[in-house]
């Protein structure tokens, strides 16, 4: 949960008050993340579709001299590099867009009191958000929302075995300093 406080100027009366701001780390990690792989994957794509799109309209006249492959290789890297930019930054913000989605999901389901349905809920509303921005067909928006079933079905239960495992390896601790004090 994220909580503002405002701190008093009880040292000092002329002080400014300080505002502090605690922002769950997931709302910034989760996004950046996506977004950064994102960037990975549009830079890839882009400059491959570049490449092809290149070649394939230039297919009909290929160079004859050295010079001629030279400039030929330069422009077509020179297209390739603006397009896989290009496509890096636009998948890059859709997928952030897409996880910052997913977190402001989760998020509020936990703040409306369903943190135990909370991955799922986020999974379920990041697929139907996904499905009206891109005015899905019905059958392909059934598609995407078991999809976003599955997935935070998934990431629910990743998150019941690390609290698991989180309470388990603290009753071990318990355990241990139980029986070394004996």
């Amino acid at each position: 949960m994220s909580s503002a406080t405002i701190g008093s100027a009880t040292r000092d009366p002329n002080a400014p008050y300080s505002i502090h701001v605690d922002i769950p780390s997931r709302f910034y990690i989760l996004p950046g993340g996506a977004m950064a792989l994102g960037t990975a994957i549009g830079l890839v794509r882009g400059s491959r579709a570049a490449g092809l799109r290149f070649l394939a309209e230039n297919a009909h006249r290929p160079p004859k001299t050295v010079k001629g492959w030279y400039f030929y290789n330069k422009t077509k890297n020179y297209k390739m590099i603006l397009a896989g930019l290009s496509g890096a930054g636009s998948d890059g913000a859709r997928l952030g867009i897409t996880a910052l989605g997913w977190v402001t999901f989760e998020e509020g389901l936990k703040r409306m009191g369903w943190e135990n349905v909370s991955e799922i809920g986020a999974g379920l509303g990041t697929a139907a958000l996904f499905a009206g921005v891109y005015r899905l067909p019905l059958k392909a928006a059934y598609r995407t929302g078991v999809l976003g079933l599955l997935i935070g079905a998934t990431m629910q239960a990743m998150q019941f075995g690390r609290d698991r495992l989180r309470a388990e390896a603290e009753m071990r601790s318990l355990a241990e300093a139980g029986d070394r004090q004996e």
